[in-house]
């Protein structure tokens, strides 16, 4: 037995000492850590057997493409540089569906950006990493690999300095005529400079597959001819043509309506043909609602077909919305539609000048994903949340946005936002990940301490490297900082207790107390103004006071005065304004304003998303594709249809509908399960219908009315009620 022991370690250490390890490699050529560099790596190898499972580790620096036996495994796989200022992300694909018993096939396209950009830091070495232990498949010098010199950059103008990718040239007559040679070994997992390698915490993009586009040709008077094709709506999409060309060297480009988004050059792409028949696909992901291609006319050009391949953030619109209100019904749509084009290796401002998670932003566009995103969306939350903490300097101080090898300049306002009751603690209460918020308290904690009070006993006026409160003018910020300020030290709070950093709670209390009574001093008898701001009064300082509970209800007539004359918050600011005016009672006047200042956009038919300002090509640059215009989803799922949770991770939650629309009904699919809540409020009767999920419990308050009966699922019942899961139908006649 001792013998069969002895024989039995020794094998398993002669298994380990022979065991393969994975390597960083690139290509043998000294210009691959050029700006946008391609590479593709090939390996060939057998198996015994057909295997069941075979995860496999990835990691890359920048995109990559797998394939394996001719199938694409992987559409645009890696995540851009950045868990932190020193790390990198991986992925884990499982290949056993691909791979077969015998010969198998590995290819893989690499696509290095080679600089960094507001949502992606570069290592400063193109390279990927492959391990596979379970079938013996490590990438080291034994893969292949070439510089695919066909992948290019393409002519002027050239993408704005905030993005990472280069605009694609793809030169057809240049294929095959590179030639493999074996790859170069950069070190082993962990090394310089990728670091430690953190696992992917979001899935891979979700692949709409490649459709056809029907178009129209037309002629640009400078001799070339244009296909113009709508897409169905705004959408991440890689163009794909389908073409004949009588002579090699025809110049196509490929771009969308946002070519300029934002007052800026934005992705683009193009082509140089080759003779004969010809198909493909740009890589790099764009964006718009419409797609043109251009080229010379009389070129020999003849076009099969034009086509697209949407990809986005993997998760399912599962919640719904709809209502007696038309206007409401397509801002709704356009706001899902804002809110899905923002999303994808992080949450974006826009998803075509800068792809940049800017926390203001973030905090308007998680309140929309959690009322109509599956929870799978919680996810692109949580990366958010970690990346702003992990990315926190040694002073202290948060900056976004992250993660970033071009950007570190703090925004004292949205930073404050960020770690609010409307920022990490509203994310807690969605999802009761009690986890992260024990992870981001210490950095909360720390963050706040560089904050102090002034003589008056208010927020000082921290400027950061960029004092920005909101886009336009009339911005009282030491207000606006001090509410913002308020607000964070109730999340603080919040966040200590369920930590068990109560010894904490105590200071942040006497902080607020000081800005509460200090706030109420800057009271003039009309308005929250600070003595040192000579603009008119603002709006946003007065919607941040009602919010914040810095404004008592003594003071809400004069603030609703105030609402009624002042129009400066931008489309980002506005849904406070929006959401303190029903706060007040005043929701009728809320949804009035609503429609006056969004109702544009709204109506623009060549958009099928939201603007940034009020205006295409206004301020901030002027996109036309800003999810932060997006909030009034979130005013109307809280406020008017009146569902919020109670407990964290909706275990208990409210329904109080408030009918500042005659009829709505919303789906939304919570982490404990979908809940549906629809009401009708005529002259005779409101009626509301509920469904409640297994193993949680509604708190029903219905509007307050001289009803002559209450009758729930036919049975007499109050206004005011408590019920577990099931259906139920409210009939309340009037």
């Amino acid at each position: 037995m001792k013998r069969l022991a002895i024989i039995a370690i020794l094998s398993i250490i002669c298994s380990i000492a022979g065991a393969q390890t994975a390597h960083w490699i690139t290509a043998d050529d000294p210009t691959c850590n050029e700006r946008n560099v391609w590479i593709e790596f090939r390996k060939d190898f057998d198996l015994k057997k057909k295997v069941k499972k075979a995860e496999t580790r990835i990691a890359a620096d920048s995109k990559y493409w797998l394939y394996v036996n001719g199938q694409c495994v992987v559409f645009e796989g890696g995540l851009k540089r950045g868990p932190n200022p020193n790390d990198t992300y991986y992925d884990m694909v499982d290949l056993a569906p691909y791979l077969r018993k015998g010969k198998n096939e590995v290819k893989f396209l690499l696509w290095y950006f080679g600089k960094s950009g507001f949502s992606h830091k570069s290592s400063g070495q193109s390279g990927m990493i492959f391990d596979s232990p379970s079938i013996g498949l490590v990438s080291d010098s034994s893969w292949l690999s070439q510089r695919l010199d066909a992948y290019r950059t393409a002519g002027k103008p050239t993408v704005n300095y905030r993005l990472s990718e280069a605009n694609i040239l793809y030169d057809a007559r240049l294929e095959g005529q590179d030639g493999y040679k074996p790859s170069v070994e950069l070190g082993e997992w962990g090394c310089n400079p990728w670091n430690n390698l953190i696992l992917r915490p979001i899935p891979q993009w979700k692949d709409y597959g490649v459709k056809p586009l029907e178009y129209t040709v037309s002629n640009d008077g400078e001799g070339n001819t244009i296909l113009t094709a709508r897409l169905p709506y705004n959408a991440q999409m890689t163009p794909v043509i389908d073409l004949d060309a009588a002579e090699e060297g025809v110049l196509v480009k490929m771009e969308t309506d946002h070519i300029m988004g934002g007052s800026e050059p934005c992705v683009r792409a193009e082509y140089i043909t080759r003779k004969g028949s010809q198909k493909y696909e740009s890589l790099g992901w764009m964006n718009g609602d419409e797609l043109r291609v251009i080229y010379p006319e009389n070129a020999g050009i003849t076009f099969n077909s034009l086509g697209y391949r949407e990809t986005g953030y993997n998760c399912e619109r599962e919640g719904s919305f709809t209502s007696s209100d038309e206007t409401i019904n397509r801002f709704w749509e356009k706001a899902m539609r804002t809110l899905y084009v923002n999303m994808r290796d992080t949450y974006f401002d826009c998803p075509d000048r800068e792809r940049a998670q800017w926390w203001g932003d973030v905090t308007i566009l998680m309140g929309q994903s959690f009322y109509q995103l599956s929870p799978d969306v919680n996810a692109l939350t949580k990366k958010a949340i970690h990346e702003l903490v992990d990315w926190q300097r040694e002073d202290g101080t948060l900056y976004s946005p992250v993660p970033s090898g071009t950007w570190n300049k703090e925004l004292p306002a949205q930073m404050l936002s960020s770690i609010s009751t409307y920022g990490f603690w509203y994310y807690y209460r969605h999802t009761g990940d009690a986890e992260t918020m024990a992870y981001v308290y210490p950095a909360v904690r720390k963050y706040l301490s560089v904050w102090t009070l002034d003589e008056d006993g208010l927020t000082v006026g921290r400027k950061g490297e960029w004092s920005w409160g909101d886009w336009g003018t009339q911005i009282d910020l030491r207000l606006l900082l001090a509410a913002w300020h308020y607000l964070a030290l109730e999340s603080a709070i919040n966040m200590a207790e369920l930590t068990g950093n109560e010894a904490d709670i105590p200071g942040y209390e006497s902080i607020r107390e000081s800005i509460f009574k200090a706030f109420n001093g800057f009271w003039n008898g009309y308005a929250y103004r600070h003595p040192t701001y000579q603009g008119a009064t603002d709006d946003r300082v007065q919607a941040m006071a009602v919010l914040s509970g810095l404004a008592d209800a003594s003071k809400y007539d004069q603030i609703f005065n105030l609402f009624k004359k002042q129009q400066y918050a931008s489309p980002y600011m506005e849904k406070y304004v929006l959401e303190a005016l029903v706060k007040m009672g005043h929701g009728d006047f809320a949804m009035e304003r609503f429609k006056k200042r969004f109702g544009p956009m709204i109506e623009d038919p060549l958009h099928s998303t939201l603007y940034e300002g009020w205006e295409e090509g206004g301020y901030g640059g002027g996109s036309t594709n800003h999810a932060w215009s997006g909030g009034m989803l979130t005013v109307i799922s809280e406020c008017v249809c009146g569902v919020r949770p109670v407990t964290a991770g909706w275990k208990e939650f409210e329904i109080c509908p408030n009918p500042l629309i005659p009829e709505c009904d919303i789906t939304i699919p919570s982490v404990s399960g979908k809940i549906s809540s629809s009401f009708k409020d005529t002259e005779e009767a409101f009626i509301l219908k509920v469904s409640v999920p297994e193993g949680t419990t509604a708190h029903i308050n219905l509007p307050e009315h001289p009803y002559t009966s209450v009758k729930m699922n036919g049975k007499d019942a109050d206004i005011k009620t408590v019920v577990k899961s099931g259906e139920y139908e409210i009939i309340c006649t009037k």
